[in-house]
């Protein structure tokens, strides 16, 4: 069975990161969905919620489930037993961010990472740019699915209130 896996922070998961899983589906016979943390951001979902997320918005996708990144991308790949990492690619930016990381999982694990370009149609579609469209009372509804739009702004208000 060839297992692919599909990390990211996917705070929120979007639109295009299940683009990019739907495309990994027709390539492998088992997709992961891989929720990591980034130590150089500080996430507006906790990553329990974000995977509560992931496994609502793809549980109509069938052979594709969901797990927590503990640790290392390698670690987690060898555990998963997967053949390769999916990576959605939407322009040059991603390129330069997305090689590095590509070349030394490869290094730490021997999995290789496939590349996949985006639907162009939602190339626009950034996680980072849903939280702060979602901050200043913009609609997220068109960028993420309805489970993730109510978690977005609970956590903003929360967060507002908080403070």
């Amino acid at each position: 069975m060839h297992i692919a896996v599909c990390p990211g922070s996917f705070d929120p998961i979007t639109f295009g990161h299940l683009d990019v899983v739907r495309r990994a589906l027709t390539m492998f016979d088992e997709v992961v969905v891989a929720v990591a943390t980034n130590d150089a951001k500080v996430p507006l979902l906790p990553a329990q919620v974000r995977v509560e997320l992931a496994r609502q918005v793809v549980a109509d996708l069938p052979r594709v489930r969901v797990g927590l990144v503990p640790g290392l991308l390698a670690d987690y790949l060898q555990e998963q037993g997967a053949c390769a990492v999916v990576k959605g690619i939407r322009g040059a930016s991603d390129v330069d961010a997305e090689v590095p990381m590509a070349l030394m999982n490869r290094h730490l694990s021997g999995v290789e990472t496939v590349f996949v370009a985006g639907d162009q149609s939602l190339a626009h579609i950034a996680s980072s740019m849903v939280k702060d469209i979602a901050r200043h009372g913009g609609r997220i509804d068109d960028l993420v699915p309805g489970p993730v739009v109510a978690a977005v702004h609970a956590a903003l208000a929360e967060r507002k209130g908080g403070r």
